[in-house]
């Protein structure tokens, strides 16, 4: 079944200008917004990041997601359309839903990893959720990531094998990103679990995800680029909180390293 945008979220995106496409040149974070994490590292800096980014949050449903992304994830060239994450194909917005050629909502955390589902919370951040092609997303299934595999169908330069995926060149430091912010925003103390990435695949059910190794290779090896940075304004405006690791990645090495 087909979705179309008309929930209040819409009405409220559309009040906000945010319906437009993205601006072609990101904004700075507002003066003062990682001030408490100045001059801090490792653990520490860590702590300053969750508080940071856990305060003042707008909380979505899971329905509201569909017109979020169809906002954060608007094609540039063409605002009738989103870009898929995996593909890069651009595809109309209304062809969203759960049949053979529509895009679905991607987590790119996999729920499963933690079992948080899709309640309001980790299930619906748009941080890392993405459109994504329904039948990549059932290949993709809640593998870990790492590097590898056979080629994926439907999705040229993405490799998959039993146990993980790689995503292609183009989105690897996105998907890195998306999961270091999971892992700094989502700690235990919402009454979900604790999200943390680990360095193995095959995580199963546990409230982890890998490789962080390879992760922060991909970081390294795809930068932050005006896309991504547009996203993350866009997610500032309607979840009204950011990614610290589009905004400062020599924070990940801190991190995570």
């Amino acid at each position: 079944m087909r979705r179309t945008a008309g929930t209040a979220l819409a009405g409220a995106l559309a009040a906000a200008g945010l319906l437009a496409a993205p601006a072609a040149q990101s904004a700075e974070p507002p003066d003062g917004y990682y001030a408490d994490a100045e001059g801090k590292s490792g653990a520490e800096l860590k702590a300053a990041l969750h508080t940071i980014i856990s305060s003042g949050v707008t909380t979505l449903n899971y329905d509201d997601v569909w017109d979020a992304l169809k906002t954060t994830d608007e094609d540039p060239a063409n605002a009738a359309n989103v870009l898929l994450l995996y593909s890069g194909e651009s595809r109309s917005k209304d062809a969203n839903g759960g049949d053979s050629g529509d895009w679905n909502r991607e987590h790119t955390w996999a729920k499963s990893h933690g079992d948080f589902g899709t309640s309001p919370g980790p299930g619906t951040d748009i941080h890392h959720l993405r459109p994504t092609d329904v039948t990549v997303n059932s290949i993709r299934g809640n593998k870990d990531f790492d590097n590898g595999g056979e080629p994926v169908d439907g999705a040229p330069g993405n490799l998959t094998d039993d146990d993980s995926f790689e995503a292609r060149d183009e989105v690897k430091g996105d998907v890195a990103r998306m999961i270091m912010y999971m892992g700094v925003r989502w700690d235990g103390g919402d009454g979900f679990a604790d999200l943390e990435p680990n360095d193995q695949v095959d995580n199963g059910s546990a409230p982890a995800i890998g490789k962080i190794s390879v992760l922060l290779q991909w970081h390294e090896a795809d930068p932050v680029d005006d896309v991504e940075k547009n996203r993350n304004d866009a997610i500032f405006g309607i979840q009204k909180n950011r990614n610290p690791f589009i905004d400062h990645p020599e924070w990940a090495a801190s991190v995570y390293g």
